[in-house]
């Protein structure tokens, strides 16, 4: 019995010192650091073969006076490598389907062609990331015969599209495979070690495992900061891979509100989450338009309607990394075909100085930068949430309030909680406007207000 009552204190002991040892100081949850040039930057999305008549890597070369005008910072190239023949879509197919990592699609033009472009943004303090397709490859990708266990199997043994996709022009990569992992690793080095890109956009990142990209990102920075965005939407991919992910909440909650399927509550909610799940130093990209929602889900202008410019707005005040999709300054109103020539006509359009008004003032407030250099939402209660979306970008005194009216009728309401009290200026044109809690406002049909705090009432 004696010996039983001393292995039990002496257990107890052992656990009281290893519970003393554990150390529970918090840690920052994003264990990378963003590179510099990344702190205000908004994302242009460039179609190659659909941006210029002839799609080519030069004409996108002349265009970037054009696109360094209107205020952009980071160009993110859809695909450039040669697309498999083998089951292509279309008669040009699609760049998603991979035929050489190593290569470039010569319907853009030569490897030389791309390293001038690439040559050309870092002159004019552009960054350029690319398009990568690291989950799948074309049919006909050397990989195939070369190394035939690289790839996912069937039932039947064979090499398959990604699962309940329509993906016929693609087989699947299998990722247990660590001579797959050191061939796509020294692929994605190439580009920025021997080319000089930026970084890039990892399409369906999920589809990949997540400690491919954690070694992907500690492998690339030892040639130099990148920047790295996943097409996922999940928060464990900041931790060590990711800078950004997608924020497809945020776009699902404005195309509903749009089209009058929701009402504010349904952003309310994005944001909610927004602050409570995701760390502050996680960068969500924001769109109203991209390739894919401009390819089989509408065009914005057929989403949204009379709620464009508000909704484009509220992409450049939200936490997030606001993106362009190539055609929307000059007001692109159809849906460009993916698989075969449909070239932007371009054309002058107000949407170019709404959008370069709207990337002047994201670069000029520092509370609207991105990740932890920027301000982080707290919410403003009104009296009528069906309507307004409202909240605070900041601390102290440097805050931005921004208030939406997310519908198609007038919404009148009040103030009810929230760090409003104070004198704001309007940060489009300065007028000056006193709030406090029980102020009454009434805003048109989407009609939306960003305020900087001028002075605090005593």
């Amino acid at each position: 019995m004696i010996w039983r009552v001393l292995i039990t204190c002496l257990a107890l002991f052992v656990s009281a010192c290893e519970y003393k040892q554990t150390d529970w100081s918090p840690e920052p949850y994003v264990q990378l650091e963003h590179p510099e040039w990344s702190r205000d930057a908004v994302i242009y999305q460039i179609n190659t073969r659909q941006f210029s008549q002839d799609g080519s890597f030069n004409s996108v070369r002349e265009a970037l006076p054009r696109l360094q005008k209107l205020g952009v910072d980071v160009l993110w190239l859809m695909p450039i490598h040669p697309i498999g023949e083998v089951n292509r879509k279309g008669n040009l197919g699609s760049p998603y389907s991979v035929k050489d990592y190593f290569g470039v699609n010569p319907e853009f033009g030569s490897l030389q062609d791309f390293q001038n472009l690439v040559n050309a943004a870092h002159e004019l303090d552009m960054y350029v990331i690319l398009d990568w397709v690291a989950n799948h490859t074309s049919w006909d990708n050397h990989l195939l015969k070369d190394h035939p266990d690289w790839y996912e199997r069937n039932w039947r043994g064979d090499p398959h599209p990604t699962p309940w996709t329509d993906w016929s022009d693609i087989i699947d990569l299998n990722y247990e495979k660590i001579e797959l992992r050191q061939y796509m690793g020294s692929a994605l080095r190439y580009w920025v070690e021997e080319i000089g890109v930026d970084g890039y956009r990892l399409d369906v990142a999920g589809f990949v495992p997540l400690d491919f990209w954690e070694d992907v990102r500690r492998d690339l920075e030892t040639v130099k900061p990148v920047f790295l965005l996943a097409e996922w939407q999940q928060r464990d991919l900041h931790r060590k891979a990711f800078d950004a992910s997608y924020g497809w909440a945020w776009k699902e909650a404005a195309h509903d509100i749009a089209r009058g399927r929701a009402d504010a509550a349904r952003m309310t909610g994005y944001y909610a989450d927004l602050i409570s799940t995701w760390p502050h130093d996680a960068m969500r990209l924001l769109y109203t338009s991209n390739h894919d929602q401009n390819s089989w889900d509408g065009t914005a202008f057929e989403i949204f309607g009379d709620s464009l410019e508000t909704f484009m707005a509220l992409s450049f005040i939200s936490e997030g990394i606001p993106t362009i999709y190539n055609g929307q300054e000059a007001g692109l109103s159809k849906s460009l075909e993916f698989f075969k020539k449909d070239p932007i006509k371009w054309r002058d359009h107000p949407h170019r100085d709404w959008l370069a008004k709207l990337i002047e003032i994201k670069t000029n407030h520092s509370t609207l930068h991105n990740g932890a250099w920027g301000g982080r939402t707290r919410p403003v209660k009104t009296d009528n949430p069906g309507q307004l979306l409202s909240f605070i970008r900041g601390k102290h005194e440097d805050r931005i309030l921004a208030l939406f009216n997310l519908s198609g009728e007038t919404a009148t309401f009040t103030l009810t909680s929230g760090a409003v009290e104070g004198v704001w200026c309007n940060i489009i044109d300065g007028r000056q406007l006193s709030l406090t809690i029980g102020s009454k406002l009434e805003f048109d049909p989407w009609e939306w207000k960003s305020l900087k705090l001028c002075s605090i009432k005593n």
